[in-house]
C-alpha cells in the first residue's frame, strides 16, 4: 500500500520548489535539513518522479555505510507500498539489490566510486544526491569531486545534490561551483539536555583505548534515563568493543520494562542485519540500543526518546613514522552531539543525557576531522590516479590532501605496481581499483590470483577480536563461524573470487598506463592455511614483515612490536604484522593479528626493500666498515668491508665526533687554553675571532681539521690529532688581526711584582687573574685584556683565596684592612702595609726585602 500521506507530511516538502529551482538554474545545490525532515527519503522520490508527479528519472543516493544505505532504500520501498528492487533498490559491497524497474538505487559511497570509475559518464543516470556530507568521509569527498569533474566536462545534464543536517554549507556550494544552498525547516521536537559527567575524573582516550571508568559511568547514565524517562534509549559508544562492555554491564534491566524487562540491541557496521533490521522497527518491549555513529544520522530508530551520549567517536589516524594506520578514539564533534542529540526528538519531546560537563562542550571541534587530513591515503591517491588527476590538485575537494600523505600514499602503489613513476595508474592498479578492497589487500589477492581469497576478506571485514592474533587461527575461526560475520566473510570471498578471475581491467581513465604492467603470480597450489596466511598478509603489508627478536619483533619498517603473552605466534621467527596498535605510554607498537611465515616468503614479499650496501658507521665507538644486506631496517646478514671509501669513513668519524664530543681529539693544555681565549675574543669583540663552540667547530671541519681528518681511519687517530694546531687556521690571518691574539687575550701579563701571571679564560664573560696580595701593591686599577676588567683573585702567601674584586682601589680603601687583620699574625715574614695602594709591589718576604 502507497504511503502517500507519510510522503506528503514530511517537512522537506516545503523545501523542494527551491531545490527544484535550484537543479533547473545551476544543476546543483546543497539541501541542508534537520534531522528527521526526510531528506534521504522524500527528496530522492520526487527528482525521480516516483512522487508528486514530474519526468520519470532515474536517480543515484550515495550514503557512507551499508547500514544507512539498505535502511534508505527498505525505507522508500515501505513509503511506495513496494518491497526493495522494485522502484527502489540498493547496492552494497557484496549485496546488490536491483531491478529492471528500479529508478532510485541506494549505494554506498565507495560502490558510487568503483561505478565512476568504470563509467565516468554514470551512463543513465540522471541525479546524484550525496547524503550526510557533513560525516566528510574520504570517499564522499572524492565522489562529489570526481561527479563535479562529469558534469564540468562529460555530462553537463547531470544534476547533484549535497545534503546534510549539519555541515559546512558554503564549502559544499563552493566546491559544487557556487551552487545555491537551499535550507528545509526542522520539526523536531524538543530536546532537553541533562549534564551527567562522571563524579571522578576518568583518564582521557588514548588511541583504541577507553577508561573502563567512563564505560561503567555510561552504563549507570543508562539506568539512570531508564528511570526517569519514559520511551527506548539510545546509548552512542566509540566503537564495538565498548558497546560489548557496557551491555555486559546492564545486566538485569527487568525493572525498567514490566516482567519482559528491557531489550538490550547493539548496533554497528558488523552486527548482523537481522539485528539491524530490528533496530529499525517498532519493538514489542522497552528497548536500549548501543550504538556507534552509525546510527547518528539516515536512521531513524523508532521508540526513541532518550539519547544517553558517551561523547567520544572514533576516527582514523595514520602513524608514518611507523607505518600503522588505525582508529583512534576522539572525543565527538558539536556537529555530532547536535546529530546525536536530534534522535532523541524525532518522534515527540525528548531528552539527552551527555556525559560530559557544560563547560567541556565548549571546548570541543565544531566538526569532525575531515578524513583527508588524517586518514591513510593509499586507497584515495589510487582513485585519483586513475581518474587521471594523480596529485589530485585539478579536482574540486573541500581540504587538499596533505602533501606527505600523498607522498606516503605514493610510495605504497609504486611498490605494489599500481602506478608509474610519474603517478599515472598501471593497468594493474586499475585492476586493483576495481576490486573494492584496500590497494594492499588488492595487490595479495592478485598475486595469489584468487587463491587468497578468504585471508584478503577476512583482513577487509575485520575479523572480531575474540578471533585472536593469529591470522591462520582466525580463518579457521571464520570457517567454522556460523555468525553474521562469518556470512559476511562468506559472501566477500565469493565476491573477490569472481572479481580476481576477471583478468580484464576496465578502460583506463584519461592519463592512466596502457594496463601491461603485472607482477608474477605466486605458486599457491597446496598451501596450508598457516602458509596463505603468511603469504597474503607479507604482500598485504611488505613493510610490516618482522623478525622475531626476542619478546618482541622489528618490522621492516623500523617499527618494533610485541606480541600478547601466550600468542601462538611468539615461536615463529618471521612474521607478517596485518593490525598493530601503540598502547598509551608505550614506545613501540602492539600486535593484533599477524601470520607466521618463512624468511622466503619474507625475502620474496618485500623484495623492493631488499638492499646490500657498503656501511662505515661510528658504532660502539669506533668506526666499522661492513657489507650489509638489509630487508628495510631488519639486518640480515654482514662481513666486515676490507677498503671502505674515505668519504665514507671520514663521514663516520665526524658522526663519532657529533655523538660523543671533541674529546675523542688530543687537547693539550696550551690547545684547551687557546679556545678558551678565542671564545672570549668571540664574546666581547665578535667578528672576525671565530666562534669554537663544538657546533660551530664541527659545522666547520673543512675548515680547521683538515687535512688531518682525511688522513684518520679509526678512533685512536682522532686522539693523535694536536686540537690546538688545528685550531690555529681558525684565526683571521686574513685581515692581519691574528698577530693581536697576544695583545688582547695574553696567555699571561705582567703584575706589578713583575711577575707573569696566567689568565684563567675558562669563563669568557669575566676572565681570571690568581695573584698574590703582595704582587699587587701599589696598583690602584683592576687590569683588563681586550678593554674587559680581570677578576682579581687575591691569594695568602700560602696561594689560598683571601679576596675577589673588580675593583681593586676599592679593595685597599675598604677590603684590605680586614684582610691585613687577619692574615699578618699568621704569615709575619711577608709585608703587610698599612697603605697597601702606595706600597711597593714584591713576591718575596720581609727578610729578603732587607737583602
Amino acid at each position: 500500500m502507497r504511503r502517500s500521506d507519510d510522503l506528503d507530511r514530511l517537512p522537506v516538502r516545503s523545501a523542494l520548489p527551491a531545490l527544484r529551482d535550484a537543479l533547473e538554474g545551476h544543476g546543483a545545490a546543497v539541501l541542508c535539513a534537520p534531522p528527521g525532515t526526510g531528506k534521504t527519503t522524500l527528496v530522492p522520490l520526487v527528482l525521480a518522479g516516483l512522487h508528486g508527479g514530474g519526468r520519470a528519472r532515474r536517480v543515484v543516493v550515495a550514503e557512507p555505510r551499508r547500514i544507512a544505505a539498505r535502511a534508505a532504500a527498505r525505507r522508500m520501498a515501505w513509503l511506495l507500498g513496494e518491497e526493495p528492487g522494485g522502484s527502489v533498490g540498493y547496492t552494497v559491497r557484496g549485496e546488490r539489490v536491483v531491478g529492471r524497474h528500479t529508478r532510485v538505487e541506494v549505494v554506498t559511497t565507495g560502490v558510487l566510486l568503483q561505478r565512476l570509475q568504470r563509467d565516468q559518464e554514470l551512463t543513465g543516470v540522471d541525479a546524484v544526491v550525496l547524503d550526510e556530507c557533513h560525516e566528510r568521509h574520504l570517499d564522499a569527498d572524492t565522489a562529489a569531486a570526481f561527479l563535479w569533474d562529469v558534469r564540468e566536462t562529460l555530462r553537463p545534464e547531470l544534476r547533484l545534490v549535497a545534503a546534510s543536517a549539519t555541515t559546512d554549507a558554503a564549502g559544499w556550494a563552493r566546491v559544487l561551483g557556487g551552487a545555491p544552498v537551499v535550507e528545509a525547516a526542522g520539526v523536531a521536537h524538543p530536546v532537553e539536555t541533562v549534564w551527567a559527567p562522571p563524579a571522578r575524573p576518568v583518564r582521557p582516550p588514548h588511541g583504541a583505548r577507553v577508561d573502563p571508568a567512563l564505560l561503567a559511568h555510561v552504563a549507570s547514565v543508562v539506568r539512570r534515563a531508564l528511570a526517569e524517562r519514559d520511551g527506548d534509549v539510545l546509548c552512542f559508544l566509540p566503537g564495538v568493543g565498548e558497546i560489548a562492555r557496557v551491555a555486559g554491564q546492564l545486566g538485569d534491566l527487568s525493572p525498567f520494562g514490566g516482567g519482559d524487562g528491557v531489550e538490550v540491541l547493539q548496533v554497528h557496521g558488523r552486527a548482523p542485519a537481522a539485528v539491524q533490521d530490528a533496530v529499525l522497527a517498532p519493538g514489542s518491549r522497552r528497548r536500549v540500543v548501543l550504538a556507534t555513529s552509525v546510527a547518528e544520522s539516515s536512521l531513524t530508530v523508532p521508540g526513541v526518546r532518550v539519547v544517553v551520549d558517551s561523547g567520544l567517536a572514533r576516527e582514523p589516524r595514520v602513524d608514518h613514522a611507523r607505518g600503522l594506520s588505525s582508529l583512534t578514539t576522539v572525543r565527538a564533534s558539536l556537529a555530532a552531539g547536535r546529530q546525536r542529540a536530534g534522535r532523541a526528538g524525532r518522534e515527540a519531546p525528548g531528552a539527552v543525557y551527555r556525559c560530559w560537563t557544560a563547560a567541556e562542550d565548549t571546548r570541543l571541534p565544531r566538526f569532525p576531522a575531515p578524513e583527508i587530513k588524517v586518514a591513510d591515503l593509499t586507497a584515495f591517491a589510487l582513485q585519483t590516479a586513475c581518474w587521471g588527476d594523480p596529485d589530485a590538485s585539478g579536482l574540486a575537494l573541500l581540504d587538499p590532501p596533505p602533501a606527505g600523505a600523498m607522498a606516503a600514499a605514493r610510495s605504497v602503489l609504486t611498490a605494489v605496481g599500481a602506478v608509474s613513476p610519474d603517478g599515472r595508474a598501471t593497468g594493474r592498479g586499475i585492476r586493483l581499483a576495481r576490486l573494492g578492497v584496500h590497494p594492499r589487500l588488492g595487490r595479495a589477492l592478485l598475486d595469489t590470483d584468487g587463491a587468497g581469497a578468504e585471508v584478503v576478506a577476512l583482513l577487509s571485514e575485520e575479523a572480531p577480536r575474540e578471533y585472536g592474533d593469529d591470522l591462520a587461527a582466525a580463518l579457521r575461526a571464520a570457517r567454522r563461524g556460523g555468525d553474521a560475520y562469518a556470512a559476511r566473510w562468506r559472501a566477500e570471498t565469493r565476491r573477490l573470487r569472481s572479481l580476481a578471475a576477471d583478468r580484464a581491467p576496465s578502460a583506463p581513465g584519461p592519463g592512466a598506463g596502457d594496463g601491461a604492467e603485472e607482477t608474477g603470480a605466486w605458486d599457491t597450489a597446496n598451501l596450508s592455511d598457516d602458509r596463505m596466511a603468511g603469504v597474503v598478509c607479507a604482500l598485504a603489508f611488505p613493510e610490516r614483515v618482522a623478525r622475531a627478536d626476542g619478546g618482541s619483533c622489528l618490522m621492516a619498517s623500523g617499527t618494533r612490536a610485541a606480541l600478547a603473552e601466550g600468542s601462538a605466534l611468539r615461536g615463529a621467527p618471521w612474521i607478517a604484522v596485518a593490525v598493530a596498535d601503540r598502547p598509551a605510554g608505550s614506545g613501540h607498537a602492539r600486535v593484533r593479528l599477524a601470520a607466521a611465515l618463512d624468511e622466503e616468503v619474507a625475502l620474496r614479499a618485500a623484495a623492493f626493500l631488499r638492499t646490500e650496501e657498503r656501511e662505515v658507521r661510528w658504532r660502539d665507538g669506533d668506526v666499522v666498515a661492513r657489507r650489509v644486506r638489509r630487508l628495510g631496517a631488519i639486518e640480515l646478514s654482514s662481513r666486515p668491508l676490507s677498503d671502505p671509501a674515505p668519504a665514507l669513513v671520514r663521514a663516520a668519524l665526524l658522526d663519532g665526533l657529533r655523538a660523543e664530543g671533541l674529546g675523542l681529539l688530543r687537547w693539550s693544555q696550551e690547545a684547551r687554553g687557546l679556545r678558551r681565549r678565542l671564545a672570549f675574543l668571540r664574546l666581547h669583540l665578535g667578528d672576525p675571532w671565530p666562534d669554537v663552540s663544538d657546533d660551530a667547530l664541527l659545522a666547520r671541519v673543512d675548515d680547521w681539521l683538515e687535512p688531518e681528518l682525511g688522513r684518520a681511519r679509526r678512533r685512536g687517530d682522532l686522539g693523535a690529532i694536536d686540537a690546538g694546531r688545528a685550531l690555529t687556521r681558525l684565526l683571521p690571518w686574513a685581515s692581519g688581526r691574528a698577530g693581536r691574539l697576544d695583545e688582547l687575550a695574553p696567555e699571561r701579563i705582567t703584575v706589578p711584582s713583575g711577575s707573569a701571571v696566567r689568565v684563567d679564560y675558562t669563563d669568557p664573560e669575566r676572565p681570571v687573574l690568581a695573584v698574590k696580595v703582595q704582587e699587587m701593591f701599589g696598583l690602584h686599577a683592576s687590569p683588563a685584556v681586550a678593554g674587559v676588567p680581570l677578576l682579581v683573585h687575591l691569594l695568602s702567601p700560602a696561594g689560598r683565596p683571601v679576596a675577589v674584586t673588580a675593583d681593586l682601589a676599592s679593595f685597599w680603601r675598604d677590603g684590605y684592612r680586614a684582610v691585613r687583620a687577619e692574615l699578618r699574625g699568621r704569615y709575619p715574614k711577608h709585608p703587610w702595609p698599612e697603605d697597601p695602594a702606595a706600597a711597593e709591589p714584591t713576591r718575596h718576604t720581609n727578610a729578603r726585602l732587607r737583602r
